[in-house]
């Protein structure tokens, strides 16, 4: 098996993503063997959970597989294990070459829609162009965040000890965004030019919600809006909230009596959790292009996002003030 890792300091997580080709006409042999793969994982200390991927549309028969762990020592222990390596042995010839993995420590869960699409790449780096490849990525990064659909990156250095690539996981908001990146003129020339820091890479491409076990910041994405793009963000979502919970709910508690106290602390649940897993998650992807430091890099940008919301401030306000009849 080639082993190829990564780590990002700042988390203990740790993921293994594992992809192999499976033979013509053996998938369902394999898809039972990966079930048996997985139930002996989650025997194991430390296991969060394991996804597996099939070949998307028009591509090679290789399947991915991800696994996560708690922390690398628990990673680590699962993939050197007796019982892991028996089931290896046991399924060489359902593969048509051998298993590669990559393994990954760091990321925090995100939510996403399950048509989000990422890509993992292997970096064999040159020894001693560490800081060359750093600069090419930032480079590849500024183009990525101009492509279409584009939501996301980050970084995993080596892990000391265990395997040495750079692994790079990205992610565009559909398969057909994915492609259009990959195969497109700019990324060339990067690779043209990237080929000077990286003797090798390896691309492959997993669907679904694994990419949800990361956040996709990286640099300067890292860092939280500033506040009062915060206060202008959850303003936009929480008036209209309001004003419909008052135009409805309130309407029919004051209509069967219910005290206000009672009414007022209903009401309040309904907006906080309408704003935690419905809106702010909306306004915050509608906005990203304002609120993610590392994208709102320009005062043009800055002017347009500021006037999008003040403009939606406006819509609401005249369409509320039309509903109850108090438009001046």
């Amino acid at each position: 098996m080639s082993a190829r890792a990564s780590r990002d300091s700042m988390a203990l997580n740790a993921t293994v993503v594992t992809s192999q080709k499976v033979r013509e006409g053996r998938a369902d042999e394999y898809q039972h063997w990966q079930e048996r793969m997985n139930r002996a994982a989650r025997e194991f200390e430390g296991f969060v959970g394991a996804e597996v991927f099939p070949p998307g549309a028009g591509e090679a028969n290789e399947w991915v597989a991800v696994f996560r762990f708690s922390a690398m020592d628990y990673l680590t222990a699962w993939l050197d294990s007796a019982v892991r390596q028996e089931l290896l042995d046991a399924a060489r010839d359902l593969f048509d070459g051998p298993v590669t993995q990559e393994v990954l420590q760091g990321g925090s869960p995100a939510q996403q829609a399950p048509e989000v699409v990422t890509a993992v790449i292997s970096h064999e780096v040159k020894p001693g162009c560490e800081e060359g490849f750093l600069n090419w990525q930032q480079k590849t990064l500024k183009e990525q965040e101009k492509a279409p659909g584009f939501m996301g990156s980050e970084l995993f250095e080596p892990v000391a000890g265990v395997q040495s690539n750079w692994v790079v996981v990205f992610r565009f908001a559909s398969r057909e965004y994915l492609d259009d990146w990959l195969g497109s003129d700019v990324r060339k020339k990067l690779l043209e030019e990237g080929s000077n820091y990286f003797t090798s890479y390896d691309v492959r491409k997993v669907g679904s919600s694994f990419s949800g076990w990361f956040q996709f910041d990286h640099g300067e994405e890292r860092t939280a809006p500033p506040n009062w793009k915060q206060a202008m963000a959850v303003l936009l979502a929480l008036y209209p909230t309001v004003m419909v919970l008052n135009l409805t709910v309130g309407y029919g508690l004051e209509k069967i009596e219910i005290r206000e106290y009672i009414g007022l602390f209903l009401s309040n649940v309904l907006s906080v959790s309408a704003l935690t897993w419905l809106l702010m998650p909306t306004v915050n992807r509608l906005l990203a292009f304002w609120l993610v430091p590392a994208r709102a890099r320009t005062r043009r940008v800055q002017i347009l996002g500021t006037a999008v919301v003040v403009f939606c401030y406006a819509v609401f306000i005249g369409v509320f003030g039309l509903i109850t009849g108090q438009i001046w």
